[in-house]
């Protein structure tokens, strides 16, 4: 049988209109999600580009061969752009070649007069020679470069300027090694000849003379004959550019550090042998470092290991310790070319050359050459290499390593940096000479970020948590409207504004009142809990005078109460807790001298408590308003059926409220740590910006937003620093991520033990 069915009224039929609207807003919705995904993923994607060529080789290319005429020559130096390298012959003849033509040259000497070069010593990032000469005698001589043109049409000149020759040492007898120092008021020259088969150390100062022409002759000042404080015999020497030392390798491998000490005398500071566990601890090549405090050494057994200057623990003066160890060469290094822009260096021997650089113990290029190779240099620019083989043949390399100082042990491995007695995790991205040691690791600043949010949510979580409950169960309806407002308001002040006040008023309040804060932040809860249960006990014909939600205006003025009090009785508490001697012997009552005294640890102004003080406060907003929604969606009969079966207003929050909406507040703490973690003006303006890693809440930090935030304005583009800040960048964003990830997972946990319905 056929059935009729009832025409749907007009009025009860949604409109289409609506409808349309539903259809539109559900597809705009869609596609905002998917954009705010891609967004996001471009994100990743372009910071994930900025940071790859942190973690490349170096790359290498030969791009040129010069034959050079016949000669022994002594010593290869380049210019700063890398297209003139220059030699040196035995005789006194330079020899350019223009490595864009392939044109060799001979340059007018001021060493062809008659002497035998014996020795070179050769500066390249003054662009000074000193020569010694097989009479005894030694000169030093000024490169002169020029330049017009640019890129593949530069024009490259080079001169020389030199001093007349003086003697040093024994008259007659060749000098075998030669070095030399410059600091502008103190010049070094240090020499080594061998005298009836007994090597000696020759030193001499030089001065010059000065009239009111201007500039006079360079002559010597002052002469030392120093072989006899050596412990073997000498065979090479080099000087620092600080022109206060020298260092001497003798034949059986041993090193003598000998110092010019303030009375104008040398002392052995320091007998070391570089290779001692070796079978042959001879070197075969030494060589400083940029910088001058660190020296590259090469065994005859291929081993490679670098001495840094240092202060032990426990004393006063700098001495030489092995800092770094490199993979053995296959044989024995002819070579070792310093770089003048970081702390990379050339080592080889044979047909094996290796770029390395120190800081890091990293290999940046390594490679079997098509020629035996004798000595080599690295341009002023770090872009090219020069290699001299056996058949008197220049071979020119370009080279692309933009960023040596990369990688992962630098960023997050502990290293040892000049200077330091040990390992190290250290951000210093800038110094004040061109020799600094760019530190770059970034554990630092993670270890800031993460004691930064820790000392946040400690003072924020209990005071937003313990707030929302209070206003969300037991607070009056009708002041919660107005406090959860005034709440929301305070979320949108400005961190500046925050970082402002903890700057210049909250650090400087806290640095002479911390006894005060310690009785307020521990009395103060403490009072109240005690008060609390004194109401409790209270009859309730007294307790019946105040209504339920009212007892806040009952107990605010008592709390103020205690406040001041526990804060007036601070200094008392510092007098009788805090008290220590000073350096002259005085017995003092402050906790600024008490601290470091106890604890070993600094107590500076700006510091993670007052960062924790007020990052907190910008934290609480945002925890109380998302934990007071989560309880206050709590199903109504939940409360009533707690409340009906004889359970106190405490106790149906705390067993039954408090459970239920476990899952919205864990999702509130997530968020306001994810706040914490990112704050960046709070802890730039609150802190210092100090990368130190403690845990000291008396000492400050630096996070990896705030480091991003100070130091990319400053930084080159595509530069290591530039790019090591993209990693920092990176690092937060997978620590948001991963921490987002857990609170999901823990949240979804949470709702599903604790769900009602």
């Amino acid at each position: 049988m056929a059935t009729s069915q009832a025409k749907v009224p007009k009025r009860f039929l949604t409109q289409p209109f609506t409808l349309f609207i539903d259809r539109f807003m559900s597809g705009f919705i869609r596609i905002g999600g998917a954009l705010v995904i891609t967004a996001v993923l471009g994100i990743f994607v372009f910071i994930f580009l900025q940071i790859v060529p942190l973690f490349q080789a170096a790359k290498v290319k030969e791009i040129k061969s010069v034959p050079l005429p016949s000669g022994s020559y002594t010593v290869l130096g380049i210019d700063e752009w890398g297209g003139l390298p220059f030699l040196v012959e035995a005789t006194g003849r330079i020899i350019t070649a223009d490595l864009q033509t392939g044109e060799t040259a001979e340059i007018a000497s001021p060493f062809t007069v008659g002497k035998q070069i014996s020795a070179v010593g050769y500066n390249e990032r003054e662009q000074t020679m000193i020569v010694g000469t097989s009479d005894g005698q030694f000169s030093l001589a000024a490169l002169k470069y020029g330049a017009s043109g640019d890129g593949d049409k530069r024009k490259i000149t080079l001169a020389l300027e030199a001093d007349p020759f003086q003697p040093i040492g024994v008259p007659g007898v060749p000098i075998q090694s030669i070095a030399f120092g410059d600091t502008g008021d103190r010049k070094l020259v240090a020499a080594v000849q061998s005298v009836n088969g007994q090597k000696q150390l020759h030193v001499v100062t030089l001065a010059r003379k000065r009239s009111l022409m201007g500039g006079g002759k360079l002559q010597v000042d002052k002469t030392y004959e120093l072989g006899s404080m050596l412990s073997g015999q000498p065979v090479q020497v080099l000087v620092p550019t600080t022109a206060d030392s020298v260092v001497v390798l003798n034949n059986d491998g041993s090193v003598n550090y000998l110092f010019l000490a303030a009375n104008k005398e040398f002392e052995v500071r320091q007998k070391f042998t570089p290779f001692e566990d070796a079978e042959d601890p001879a070197v075969s090549v030494m060589n400083f470092l940029l910088g001058d405090v660190s020296i590259v050494f090469g065994s005859v057994e291929g081993a490679n290991r670098i001495f840094s200057l240092y202060i032990p623990e426990g004393g006063d003066k700098r001495l030489f310790g092995m800092r770094h160890e490199f993979p053995k060469l296959p044989s024995a290094p002819g070579f070792i070319a310093s770089s003048l822009r970081n702390k990379a260096f050339l080592i080889g021997g044979g047909e094996t050359a290796s770029l390395r650089f120190m800081t890091t113990d990293a290999t940046r290029w390594e490679s079997s050459l098509p020629f035996a190779a004798q000595k080599a240099v690295i341009n002023g620019k770090y872009n090219r290499m020069v290699f001299l083989d056996a058949k008197n043949t220049l071979h020119a390399y370009s080279l692309d390593d933009p960023h040596p100082e990369a990688g992962w042990n630098s960023f997050f491995g502990k290293l040892y940096y000049e200077g330091a007695n040990e390992k190290k995790w250290e951000w210093q991205s800038t110094g004040g000479s061109d020799d600094f040691e760019p530190k770059l690791s970034l554990v630092p600043l993670i270890f800031g970020t993460l004691k930064g949010t820790l000392y946040a949510m400690i003072f924020a979580m209990p005071i937003a948590i313990l707030a929302a409950l209070y206003t969300s169960q037991f607070m009056e309806p009708n002041f919660r409207q107005v406090v959860k407002p005034t709440m929301e308001i305070m979320a949108s002040l400005p961190s500046v504004v925050l970082g402002f006040l903890a700057a210049i008023y909250i650090a400087p309040l806290i640095e002479t009142r911390v006894p005060s804060l310690l009785l307020v932040s521990f009395g103060v809860p403490l009072a109240s809990m005690l008060l609390g249960w004194i109401w409790s006990r209270l009859p309730i014909t007294i307790r019946k005078h105040i209504k339920p939600g009212y007892e806040v205006f009952a107990f605010f003025p008592v709390v103020v109460l205690l406040i001041l009090f526990f804060w007036q009785l601070g200094p008392l508490f510092e007098r009788l807790a805090f008290v220590t001697t000073d350096a002259s012997g005085k017995t003092v009552a402050d906790f600024r001298a008490w601290w470091p005294h106890v604890t070993g640890a600094s107590f500076e102004q700006r510091n993670s408590l007052v960062v924790g003080f007020m990052m907190g406060f910008a934290v609480i907003p945002i925890i109380f308003t998302i934990t007071d929604d989560a309880l206050s969606n709590v199903p109504q009969s939940l409360r009533t059926a707690s409340l009906a079966c004889g359970a106190s207003r405490w106790q149906t929050a705390m067993r039954v409220i408090l459970p239920t909406a476990s899952a919205g507040i864990f999702s509130a703490v997530m968020i306001g740590l994810g706040r914490a973690v990112g704050e960046t003006m709070i802890v730039v303006m609150a802190t210092g910006n100090t990368p130190v890693m403690e845990w000291n809440i008396f000492s400050g930090m630096r996070t990896l937003s705030a480091n991003v935030a100070v130091e990319l304005p400053e930084a080159p583009q595509f530069s290591t620093l530039y790019r090591a800040l993209f990693l920092g960048a990176m690092c937060l964003f997978i620590l948001t991520f991963a921490v987002n990830t857990v609170a999901e997972i823990m949240r979804q946990h949470l709702r599903e033990k604790f769900k009602t319905v």
